[in-house]
């Protein structure tokens, strides 16, 4: 079976596969396809695969329709997210039109809205959830000539009735060590060069060690929207195995990012991780999303085997927003983890959340204060966007402070966040001036001028300016958007 797999044309350098709302990066980042190319590696031990990153390779939807009629697929997988849901549809129905290919629908939408997306005529199938093993069954369904009845997992058409299988259940930690590595798919399928995250040496790769989020934070998506809250990992092993792969045959490559929610809620395997990169004596930067109650004694361990950079999630300076959105740690455990983690010499990205439930411009005011006071090196803040499957969008539909009933009116033209609630005391124009203002105040403030000449006296001091040289650029472009 051939089988085309597609991360759809749609804005310039929009990133759908974002854990938040997809979106225009203001820093001109642009992520990996990262799920599709997991399901890539499944898919092609048993078929022939073509994997296409539209907003990588800069191809509008007439150049996918010509690639894609060429290859002559049997089946067409097109991901997508909730800020491009239509216009994902449309180049779906396009593809089928074109290649007359059975077609699937794949990404956090197709969890929530399988019913929508099915009266479509263009999508045959809603894979929902995590969706990469589901896919293998899907392809062996139809390649066999059987029923889909018994594929777990999808949504699907039959003689003009639609059909909802039972769940599939969520892969574990088994199933993610026997996963070919996503560094090799990116190495066969796309160009490294295309992608870049601001908190990263370019250039980089993404990959999952783990997934799953325990967590309870109202506002996030992929828990409840893609890869479920139990949290499976891969061995350490297999993960060095993975790092060793890229030291050999990507050597051009500066730093791996670890994708996982929280890559250190299991201190006891980011520990054996970190024994078994000194004992290989691997030489690879790389980075993490971390949680901000992490011990120095893990971060200490985790500085000696490399790791360069935590992204945390501290969302707020405030406490009473903290317990809000269910955060599980304080401003008082936020501080004591800073402190720990520069003491360890690590580098710390900050991401900020304007607009969560209970905002008001006091505890906005707060935040900005906090964000002065821990010095991140690099900070991201962030509109409050709801996002369907979580408790802050369930919450704001029930209390009437959401603007818009279609997602795809949380981005503008060119890509970037637009608030779409609003409170009585804290409106639609105060959240997105806070968080300008957040950004304006921190990064063109010459007190940040230290942490900038910090982040460059490192280790890669010259591949850190560049960084900070090009994201400054597109951030210059996105504060004078409009003027």
């Amino acid at each position: 079976m051939r089988i085309y797999l597609l991360n759809p044309p749609f804005l310039p350098n929009f990133v759908r596969c974002g854990r938040w709302q997809g979106a225009t990066a203001r820093s001109g980042g642009l992520d990996y396809p990262k799920w599709l190319a997991y399901a890539t590696g499944i898919l092609e031990k048993s078929h022939e695969v073509r994997l296409v990153d539209a907003p990588a390779m800069k191809l509008n939807k007439e150049d996918i329709i010509t690639d894609a009629t060429k290859y002559q697929p049997d089946l067409v997988i097109v991901e997508s997210n909730f800020s491009s849901l239509s216009n994902d549809i449309s180049v779906a129905a396009s593809l089928k039109d074109s290649t007359k290919s059975k077609t699937v629908f794949v990404g956090p939408p197709a969890s929530q809205f399988s019913r929508q997306i099915l009266q479509n005529d263009g999508i045959d199938i809603v894979a929902r959830y995590e969706y990469d093993f589901t896919l293998k069954d899907i392809a062996e369904a139809i390649e066999a000539g059987d029923e889909l009845v018994e594929v777990k997992g999808i949504s699907y058409k039959k003689n003009g009735k639609t059909f909802h299988n039972q769940d599939r259940e969520f892969s574990n930690s088994e199933d993610l060590d026997k996963m070919p590595f996503v560094s090799e798919i990116y190495n066969k399928h796309l160009n490294i060069r295309d992608y870049f995250l601001s908190q990263s040496l370019y250039p980089e790769i993404q990959i999952f060690t783990g997934r799953g989020c325990p967590n309870k934070c109202t506002f996030c998506s992929w828990p409840v929207t893609l890869m479920g809250k139990k949290y499976r990992s891969r061995s350490a092993e297999n993960i060095a195995d993975e790092f060793e792969y890229v030291q050999e045959e990507l050597p051009e490559v500066k730093e791996i990012f670890i994708e996982d929610d929280t890559f250190t809620i299991n201190k006891k395997l980011v520990k054996a991780f970190c024994e078994e990169v000194k004992r290989r004596k691997i030489d690879v930067a790389w980075s993490c999303n971390a949680r901000a109650n992490l011990d120095y004694t893990t971060m200490k361990a985790m500085k000696d085997a490399g790791c360069r950079l935590l992204i945390v999630g501290y969302e707020s300076g405030c406490d009473d927003m903290l317990q809000n959105i269910k955060k599980g740690v304080n401003t008082e455990q936020m501080k004591a983890f800073t402190k720990e983690a520069k003491k360890a010499r690590l580098m710390i990205h900050g991401d900020f959340i304007i607009g969560l439930p209970g905002e008001t411009k006091e505890t906005a005011d707060k935040t900005l204060k906090f964000i002065k006071e821990l010095k991140p090196n690099i900070l991201q803040v962030a509109v409050a966007t709801p996002i369907p499957g979580t408790e802050f969008y369930d919450w704001v539909k029930k209390n009437g402070f959401m603007l818009v009933d279609n997602l795809e009116e949380s981005i503008d033209e060119n890509g970037y966040q637009k608030c779409i609630i609003s409170y009585p005391e804290f409106t639609k124009d105060n959240i997105e001036n806070y968080v300008d203002r957040a950004l304006k105040e921190y990064y063109l403030n010459p007190s940040y001028i230290p942490v900038a000449m910090s982040n460059v006296l490192r280790k890669n001091g010259f591949h850190e300016l560049k960084g900070i040289v090009s994201s400054a650029i597109k951030f210059l472009n996105y504060i004078g958007r409009g003027k």
